[in-house]
């Protein structure tokens, strides 16, 4: 159970998730695209393209900083093809990026609504799009989107429409992919259970105090890798990080916690069906 020699694409992987991912990834050998928008330092937001190159590179793999912007077709495809002539294949593509505003449907800007869908659901899209050519030649290809389960549900939707609807789309974009190339390329989604300690979280959604009641971008990690492990055959899921992970015989998820004293936050869009693992437990530790 190894990706050595795989090469992965991974949307948003300058920071975050996605460059928990890559690093996973890295640590076993494998060759990683990161395909973001951040070139040049940000004050609120660590990393680039470069410094997750660097990285990527200590932990033992192999990087391709790629400058790309989701929402423009030819950066895409231009980017994929990069990734698939500088290591001659493209195994895994991850669909992180993501934009987020919390906001009820009056107090949403229309420039903020469109660039939630351009990024979430047509880029999610358009990545997919252009990756499946190069997909297709892959021995056990996989697409996987860093989206929540469909649960439809109004208490999702009621207080923030425009982010929900963004958010959805990707996992839309599974349902429909995964049929479309059953038995070719697995398609699925992964969800965390609670918050997880990223800019995202600490600039938009609490500040530090959630960023203590969350578990680390590791979990993600871990669970992407045991899904990149599953044939290809394995598709159309839409799988919640511990639940999945505790399938694969994970049993230590405290040391996923950002601060084990405090009790963990629960994300959105967890449907309520999705009781915690057995033997897991979201309250605080002693």
């Amino acid at each position: 159970m190894s990706l050595k020699g795989k090469t992965l694409f991974i949307t948003g992987a300058s920071r975050g998730i996605g460059l928990a991912i890559a690093l996973r990834a890295a640590a076993d050998g494998a060759n990683v695209a990161i395909a973001a928008k951040t070139t040049e330092p940000h004050p609120k937001l660590e990393g680039t393209i470069y410094s997750a190159a660097e990285a990527i590179e200590k932990a033992g793999g192999k990087a391709l900083p790629l400058a790309v912007d989701v929402r423009e077709e030819v950066s895409v495809k231009e980017a994929l093809d990069k990734t698939a002539a500088a290591f001659g294949a493209l195994d895994i593509v991850v669909n992180n990026a993501s934009a987020i505003q919390t906001t009820p449907v009056q107090q949403t800007d229309m420039r903020r609504f469109d660039l939630m869908h351009q990024i979430n659901a047509r880029g999610t899209f358009v990545v997919s799009k252009h990756a499946i050519p190069h997909l297709l030649k892959s021995a056990n290809p996989h697409i996987l989107m860093i989206s929540p389960p469909l649960d439809m549900q109004e208490k999702w939707f009621a207080p923030f429409t425009g982010y929900a609807m963004a958010k959805f789309g990707m996992s839309l974009v599974v349902l429909g992919l995964a049929g479309e190339l059953r038995g070719k390329v697995a398609v699925n989604a992964l969800w965390p259970r609670t918050t997880i300690a990223t800019a995202a979280i600490k600039n938009l959604l609490g500040g530090d105090q959630v960023m203590k009641m969350s578990r680390t971008p590791e979990i993600m990690a871990d669970a992407a890798w045991h899904v990149f492990q599953k044939p290809k055959t394995f598709t159309g899921n839409f799988l919640i990080d511990d639940t999945f992970l505790a399938g694969e015989g994970v049993t230590d998820f405290d040391r996923y916690r950002a601060d084990p004293s405090q009790p963990l936050q629960v994300d959105f869009f967890v449907p309520d069906s999705a009781a915690p693992p057995q033997g897991v437990s979201l309250k605080a530790k002693a």
